[in-house]
């Protein structure tokens, strides 16, 4: 006897269209989306398509027709809903683009929440795209098969960061000169959390002691070798996610 193949296969394409979804909605894709699906991912009527609106979750969909440059599909069946996404904000600090870069697609793969970028005085970039960051974010979340989109804020200087800082949140600075020991300060701060992480020059002495005075401020260490801003964003929201988020 012949096995029913999976619905939706492993090897459906996975996107996020706007929400939300529910079964027998309809879904009309034109621009880039449709290219994907079309024209990359050579989809046909009747292919299977995952969609996410990050809102309820994610949906097995059927491609219903397509044009040159658009598609339909209809959402069918509820695969998963919108997963619960640890409470994590990573503030970075401004890097090269394509440094910057890696910070935003793996602290989307990583399940952060929010992506809160960062200008201090010694940012060599002080400038972000905010449309291409959201597009790097979004296909990471698509990649990673995440069901919540990670929230992207707009650049703020640090000055404003911390004046306007939540006092129920704990915010860990890693403190080039020294802090902390890492695990152990995320497992006795358990609530909601915020990782800051300096620029290529690091931050200079009066924004450490500004960050510093912030009662909510834990400095900590990331060892004993200088890490590059993008390395110590990626390795530090991993501990965080293994110590006190979703990988427990």
């Amino acid at each position: 006897m012949t096995a029913t193949p999976a619905w939706p296969p492993k090897s459906a394409p996975r996107l996020f269209v706007p929400g939300p979804l529910d079964e027998g909605a309809v879904v009309s894709l034109d621009g880039p989306q449709a290219h994907y699906l079309v024209r990359v991912m050579r989809v046909n009527v009747g292919d299977a398509v995952v969609l996410c609106d990050d809102v309820t979750g994610e949906w097995a969909a059927r491609v219903t027709s397509t044009g040159k440059r658009d598609l339909s599909l209809v959402a069918e069946t509820l695969l998963r809903p919108r997963e619960q996404v640890p409470d994590f904000t990573l503030c970075a600090s401004l890097l090269k683009k394509d440094r910057f870069d890696l910070v935003l697609e793996k602290a989307s793969e990583l399940g952060v929440r929010c992506i809160q970028p960062v200008l201090t005085r010694r940012c060599v970039a002080d400038k972000l795209n905010i449309e291409r960051a959201r597009t790097l974010v979004t296909e990471a979340a698509e990649q990673c098969a995440r069901t919540a989109l990670p929230e992207l804020a707009e650049p703020v200087k640090l000055e404003a960061l911390l004046k306007n800082w939540d006092g129920a949140r704990t915010l860990f600075f890693a403190d080039e000169n020294g802090g902390e020991p890492v695990a152990a300060t995320f497992a006795a701060n358990p609530g909601p959390a915020a990782l800051l992480i300096g620029p290529e020059g690091g931050f200079d002495d009066a924004e450490r002691a500004a960050i510093r005075a912030l009662p909510q401020a834990h400095p900590i260490s990331l060892g004993p070798r200088v890490l590059r801003g993008e390395t110590a964003a990626i390795a530090a929201t991993a501990l965080w996610m293994a110590v006190c988020g979703d990988w427990k």
